[in-house]
């Protein structure tokens, strides 16, 4: 029989330790030289990004010696770290930020050299051996770092990249066409983001390697181009938002050619470079994960049209790569860990090859799947939001007590939070409380009005559909009102603490590196987002009023909620100045504000004791704060 406890002092085998250091970030899934490789993060070892190499005789292992770090750093949210050609990987390497060769059995040589200039979205030129890159330079602090296309010689000496495209701010996927001759990329100027608008280009390229005769083929203001890609006869294609949703199109001589019209997302918000969501089998079909309300699906797609549905567990895809007829993606499902799986788009067949955690049978009746709910805002808009109820087979409740809810809201804002299995979500349910994870206007995967709805009133509508959440879990009868906890990092972690600055319903609060100062972050983030904020809310300084009525930080005199707060040193998204400001405006008015500052992380934990220091920390505080009665985990 269930012992009889009250939520959130239920005792789980979903343990901080298990979070911390079995949970393997995946991501960036290649194929090359019939071998998929893809990128482990390793919490296990201090948040190291490993390459790793699946070959054709089923062998799984690392590519490169244990020291590299594979990260680019562009942008600071990275991406687009690697290329492979038959088995020589070239890559960005974390410690220098410069990019290096790796053949077998050799130690990786430079072929950049040392600097302030840091390389992504790595396309090889095999054609004129040289390898294509987005570049940043850094060299002068005084001014936004500069970015371009540039070409990197592959002939064994170390030399500085020649330039092939500037004067954009933004630049990202280079792409060659299948004979070499063409190259298609992106390009974007302040203050839009990639998902407000870019501009899809192409030029032809000489026997020197320059661009010629450049030209734009689609995009512009309002019309945001994700993931051009030639398909193996030479066309291009690309997703567009232009009616509404990311659709894929190809482009010919009269214009865009839409493939496949439909209410859902075909394309993803470009936070980092190397995303992918479709790519082309050699029979000129196109296996593509797309989005409907939420929830991700995979389909291919043939030369007339007609998108069939492929079978799979998943609701949550991305880094689709295609070759011949085999494809490798990203995916995870509300009972499936995340995995780098392998699929035959010939017989459906689907292969796992790696997961971020091997998950003990013994611990699947704990977990708590999602459910899908949509409800009203006080402004009767619809959100979205997922719902995960306490889930511990060895305690229940006493009888009518509800359980505490976190109302979690993601980051970006430009993001989404999706259904897909999460340790870091079972921690809290297996523990006996109710997590509810909000897609507030403004987030993506329900089109671009939904996306824009978040324009000029960040802040505002976030707030509302967090706390409208909160309030219908309430009158649902799954939450208890008087222990409602909110909790997000950066973009999440400012909508947190304006909840507990601005409205009443929440009892406490979390911010993982978020942003206290809207003023502070119009002057010292980093260039990606330097003009982001004029979008969310408006001219900087014009708008100055504005930013200051919706800053926590100056309205810490009605906080009222005891908040912790988790923090990276070398934050230089959201700089650790945000988090202690906070602290100390909320501890002159004897709140309860707990701080973790934890040295040489940036924004985002991924050293495993971190990432256990800050569960076990925000566990102890909700126990201390909201719960109010020590607890054993």
């Amino acid at each position: 029989m269930p012992r009889i406890a009250e939520h959130g002092s239920w005792l789980s085998p979903v343990t901080s330790d298990l979070v911390a250091s079995e949970s393997v970030r995946l991501g960036e899934p290649r194929i090359a030289g019939g071998a998929v490789y893809w990128l482990e993060g390793r919490p296990a070892e201090r948040g190291r990004t490993a390459l790793v190499r699946h070959g054709p005789n089923g062998a799984t292992g690392d590519a490169l010696p244990p020291a590299c770090n594979v990260r680019s750093g562009v942008h600071e949210y990275g991406g687009g770290a690697y290329a492979v050609s038959g088995e020589t990987a070239y890559f960005s390497e974390h410690r220098d930020r410069r990019l290096y060769r790796a053949r077998p059995a050799q130690e990786p040589e430079p072929l950049t050299p040392e600097g302030r200039w840091r390389y992504a979205d790595l396309e090889i030129d095999v054609r004129r051996n040289r390898l294509l890159a987005v570049c940043e330079d850094h060299s002068d602090p005084a001014r936004e770092p500069l970015q371009s296309l540039v070409a990197v010689p592959l002939d064994g000496r170390e030399s500085s990249p020649g330039p092939l495209r500037v004067g954009a701010d933004f630049y990202s996927n280079p792409r060659l066409s299948p004979d070499g001759g063409c190259l298609g990329w992106l390009e974007w100027r302040h203050p839009d983001m990639p998902w407000d608008g870019t501009e899809l280009w192409t030029a032809e390229v000489s026997s020197d390697g320059a661009l010629r005769e450049p030209r734009k083929v689609a995009g512009g203001p309002g019309e945001s181009i994700f993931q051009p890609q030639w398909s193996p006869t030479g066309a291009l294609h690309f997703v567009s938002d232009r009616d509404g949703f990311w659709n894929l199109y190809r482009h010919e001589a009269g214009g865009a050619v839409p493939l496949h019209p439909r209410a859902a997302e075909f394309g993803l918000p470009q936070w980092l470079f190397g995303m992918s969501t479709y790519g082309f089998t050699d029979d000129g079909r196109i296996l593509a994960a797309y989005c409907e309300t939420g929830v991700w699906r995979l389909g291919c797609l043939d030369p007339d049209g007609k998108l069939a549905p492929v079978a799979a567990p998943y609701t949550s895809i991305d880094g689709v790569a295609v070759r011949g007829r085999s494809a490798v993606f990203r995916a995870a499902g509300p009972r499936e860990l995340p995995a780098i799986v392998r699929l035959d788009c010939d017989s459906g067949e689907l292969e796992t090859l790696r997961r971020s955690a091997e998950l003990d049978p013994a611990l699947r009746p704990y977990l708590s799947p999602a459910r899908s709910v949509s409800f009203q805002s006080g402004a009767g808009e619809t959100v979205h939001a997922f719902h995960y109820a306490p889930r511990n087979p060895d305690f229940a409740a006493p009888e009518g007590q509800k359980p505490p809810l976190i109302v979690r809201a993601h980051g970006g804002p430009t993001g989404a939070s999706g259904d897909g299995l999460s340790l870091a979500t079972q921690f809290w349910t297996s523990r006996g409380f109710a997590v509810a994870d909000v897609n507030y206007g403004g987030s993506t995967g329900y089109g671009r009005a939904y996306r824009e709805r978040l324009n000029g009133r960040w802040g505002e509508v976030d707030v509302e559909d967090t706390v409208a959440a909160a309030r219908h879990f309430v009158e649902a009868g799954l939450a208890d009102p008087e222990r409602l906890i909110v909790k997000g990092g950066s973009a999440g972690g400012y909508t947190a603490l304006c909840c507990l600055a601005f409205r009443d319903e929440f009892a406490a609060g979390a911010s993982y590196y978020g942003i206290g100062d809207l003023a502070a972050l119009a002057r010292e983030t980093h260039k990606f987002e330097s003009r982001y904020h004029e979008t969310l809310v408006g001219p900087w300084p014009a708008a100055q009023a504005l930013y200051a009525a919706r800053s926590p930080l100056l309205a810490a005199d009605r906080l009222t909620a005891p908040a912790i707060f988790f923090q990276g040193s070398e934050d230089r998204v959201v700089p650790p100045g945000q988090a202690e400001a906070m602290v100390e405006a909320l501890r002159a008015r004897n709140v309860p504000a707990a701080y973790f500052l934890f040295e040489g992380e940036g924004h985002g934990f991924r050293d495993g004791a971190n990432i256990r220091r800050a569960l076990d920390g925000e566990l102890c505080f909700y126990a201390a704060t909201v719960l109010r009665k020590g607890l054993r985990f």
